[in-house]
């Protein structure tokens, strides 16, 4: 069995995986404060500072696989990422790394695909395309970027911000003109699976096969859940009526539809 280590393991992202993964990988986890569903023995608490203890944790475990969904201050972040791909470098470990719409928040025009080179404004944004490059000129065919949209779940953030907003009658603001996919933590964690066990390569773009405004999105949700639609203020991004794109796309075929979600199916998910 597999060697798998999960950095950030505690977090949305990282509890899916372990659900997903537990049966068929040895599974080892890091967490900052919150401890996770693994074993004692295979889960260690990790602060993103933790260079010296990040490459111990890596010598004892020997990992066959890296997953990182990694959060912190994103100076401390590169220089963890720095480290783990040089303590990396001379093993045979590959290492999937969890990017971000983002990288393309320099270019609402259109939506992006795989191919496209990242161009960022935000300071999130830049930060993972400087992580990108930099794990990607170490660790070369051994590196994987997985860049996801927004991240949906029956205990997320976002959906637990609804459930509140509808309980406390307060606003929820979207915007009218932001053309956007989104993505089940489930849903993820099982296209994950696939891209690993079937040893892909390269750069993936996850996400619902269609897209829907933010505020499309929240109306089919509050129209479902039975609560007025008083509580939404549409908003216009930029203080514009064109339309902008923050959508990843996809050219690749090799992700089964079996595996692939619309925005109704993570909807029906999150409502079921």
């Amino acid at each position: 069995m597999k060697k798998l280590l999960i950095l950030g393991a505690s977090g949305l992202v990282g509890r899916a995986i372990i659900e997903e993964f537990k049966e068929v990988y040895d599974l080892y986890g890091t967490y900052a404060s919150t401890q996770t569903k693994l074993p004692p023995d295979k889960q260690i608490q990790l602060e993103v500072h933790q260079t010296h203890e990040m490459r111990d944790i890596l010598r004892s475990i020997k990992p066959d696989i890296v997953i990182s969904c990694l959060r912190g201050e994103f100076g401390q972040q590169l220089k963890f990422h720095r480290e783990l791909a040089e303590e990396l470098r001379n093993t045979t470990s590959s290492l999937y790394f969890f990017s971000t719409t983002n990288v393309f928040d320099g270019d609402f025009s259109k939506p992006h695909i795989e191919t496209d080179v990242p161009i960022a404004e935000s300071d999130y944004g830049k930060f993972k395309i400087e992580c990108e490059n930099m794990l990607a000129e170490i660790l070369e065919e051994r590196f994987h970027i997985i860049r996801i949209p927004a991240i949906w779940g029956k205990d997320s953030p976002r959906w637990n911000m609804i459930i509140e907003s509808i309980k406390d009658t307060k606003v929820i603001e979207a915007y009218s003109n932001l053309l956007c996919n989104n993505l089940l933590d489930v849903q993820l964690a099982r296209q994950l699976r696939f891209i690993i066990e079937n040893k892909l390569k390269g750069i993936f773009h996850l996400g619902s096969v269609d897209f829907m405004t933010q505020s499309q999105f929240y109306e089919h949700v509050l129209t479902k859940l039975g609560s007025g639609l008083d509580l939404l203020k549409s908003n216009h991004y930029l203080d514009s009526d064109k339309t902008y794109y923050f959508e990843l796309q996809s050219t690749r075929n090799d992700i089964p539809e079996s595996l692939q979600s619309t925005n109704k199916d993570i909807i029906s998910y999150l409502l079921g």
